[in-house]
């Protein structure tokens, strides 16, 4: 007999739902979706673990990371795991979340559970992550309910008075109860609905720097002065003063606005407007290399605004997310404005999603983006907790469709909403000769936030900084007891708001 420990596949698909089955007979019709493995095992491979016996699939765990602190120790099945969208998975969390795990009756003598809890503890401490924790079944309750309630029965299953399988196999690999949780997974008429949520602590952590420990995040916002600079170093020159500034100040993050880099237009105003930021263009790479080395030496991260691309004749609006770590992702606007089109003949982006980062999750949008709110809203679902919105708007009305959209789009989706815009004037350059900005962080509106959701706000048309902590554990409070809820009140039983598959 060979048994063998090792990542689960989307080939193992049939086989793994096989053994659910086998394993769970009462509930053989709500088995997990192709799609689902597919995404666990696509998002995190090492936490999809599998036992074979004679290359036969025996046992399998899955299971994702969170940032803990976001949902504490009073939640749901649901709510861990985003509704079985897997979104809540963060790599830089601090918890390793065991969501399923199952052994074929025919292996159970075998003890591979055994071995898929070792797996777990193993990559737990491999990571650097604080604890395993998992919401766990009490598939026996139900012989009881009439006579104990549910601390009654854990208290007897730990006396080894009465025999629980999925309990006292928790209990005998060292997992500690913490609490019990109620209605965390409506169906399981055998728990009646009540699960034990439990914690394995590794000994070994050590807490990380840059990472979400607390919950408290600095942004610093930038708003720019449009003015001309002789050259790229003149121009990084100031984009490094006010890094510098916002690290010494222990920003989490820092953002410039929307097309922040257009003064090097400048020299290049005797060519019509699409002419021009092609060659703007050609200094983007530059740019975002530079500001990148910006991020890892002064230890912040940095949303650079947006610069034009040019790819494959295309032209967008792209903004940069450059983490501390040297990691790099980016967002291509997908609303483009009239003036886009009209004068630089600009294409939309096709990319929504939300990026993970040393502070959590975020949402990134360009200007026009915000105006829209389907995208938000897809962001929220997919666990955005602060959205970054760069801008530039040239007059006061424009930048008020801006403003305002950007402070309901914080109350609808429960989340922190931040927009920086560029100022002043900008002559001899075509089609950027004046600007309108304030720069702004929004926040829901409930009894923890300010009375007007506005946690702060810059003076309008003024080069200068503006600073502001924003605390996610706010969130989560608003989410659970808030006055109203409007990321769980939605009637998803009428209408849903998602991205189409391609």
């Amino acid at each position: 007999m060979q048994v063998e420990i090792r990542r689960l596949t989307l080939d193992d698909y049939d086989a793994l739902i096989e053994v659910m089955k086998k394993s769970y007979p009462e509930m053989r019709d709500d088995v997990w979706d192709k799609r689902n493995i597919q995404k666990l095992t696509s998002i995190f491979p090492d936490g999809q673990i599998c036992v074979t016996v004679d290359g036969k699939v025996a046992a399998a765990s899955l299971s994702i990371i969170v940032q803990y602190e976001l949902y504490g120790d009073d939640h749901t099945y649901a709510e861990i795991t985003g509704n079985s969208t897997f979104n809540t998975h963060y790599n830089s969390g601090n918890v390793l979340y065991g969501i399923e795990m199952f052994v074929d009756p025919e292996f159970r003598s075998l003890r591979l559970g055994r071995r898929l809890y070792d797996a777990r503890k193993e990559l737990c401490e491999k990571l650097n992550l604080k604890s395993i924790v998992i919401g766990g079944r009490i598939p026996n309750y139900h012989q009881y309910m009439d006579e104990l309630t549910p601390r009654q029965y854990i208290q007897k299953v730990r006396k080894k008075e009465i025999y629980d399988p999925v309990l006292t196999f928790q209990l005998s690999n060292s997992f500690q109860p913490i609490r019990i949780l109620k209605n965390y997974l409506p169906g399981d008429t055998s728990s009646q609905d009540n699960a034990v949520l439990m914690e394995w602590s590794n000994i070994y952590y050590s807490r990380r720097p840059n990472t979400m420990q607390d919950s408290v995040v600095r942004l610093g916002l930038v708003q720019w002065q449009m003015r001309h600079f002789n050259d790229l170093d003149a121009f990084f020159e100031q984009v490094r003063f006010f890094v510098d500034v916002m690290s010494d100040y222990k920003s989490d993050f820092v953002m410039f606005p929307e097309l922040f880099n257009t003064p090097l237009l400048a020299p290049y105003n005797h060519l019509s407007e699409r002419e021009s930021m092609l060659e703007l263009a050609k200094l983007t790479e530059t740019i975002k290399e530079k500001i990148s080395e910006f991020a890892i030496s002064y230890n912040v991260n940095i949303i650079a605004g947006s610069m034009p691309l040019e790819e494959d004749g295309e032209l967008y609006n792209i903004s940069y997310l450059l983490h501390r770590d040297g990691k790099i992702d980016e967002y291509r606007k997908i609303h483009i404005t009239p003036n886009e089109k009209k004068y630089y003949g600009m294409k939309g982006g096709s990319e929504i999603k939300v990026f993970d980062t040393d502070c959590g999750k975020i949402g990134l949008l360009i200007c026009y983006d915000v105006e829209f709110p389907e995208l938000p809203r897809i962001l929220a679902d997919q666990g955005m907790k602060i959205l970054f919105v760069p801008y530039l708007t040239d007059t006061q009305n424009a930048y008020t469709r801006v403003r305002h959209c950007a402070a309901a789009r914080a109350i609808e989706n429960e989340c922190y909403v931040a927009i920086a815009g560029c100022v002043g004037n900008l002559p001899g350059v075509n089609n950027m000769d004046i600007q309108y900005g304030q720069a702004a962080v929004f926040t829901p509106s409930d009894f923890a936030f300010p009375s007007n959701a506005i946690k702060g706000e810059a003076t309008p048309n003024t080069e200068m900084t503006l600073i502001v902590d924003v605390d996610l554990n706010l969130l989560k409070e608003l989410h659970h007891n808030g006055a109203v809820r409007t990321m769980s009140d939605r009637r998803r039983d009428l209408y849903t708001v998602g991205l189409k598959e391609n």
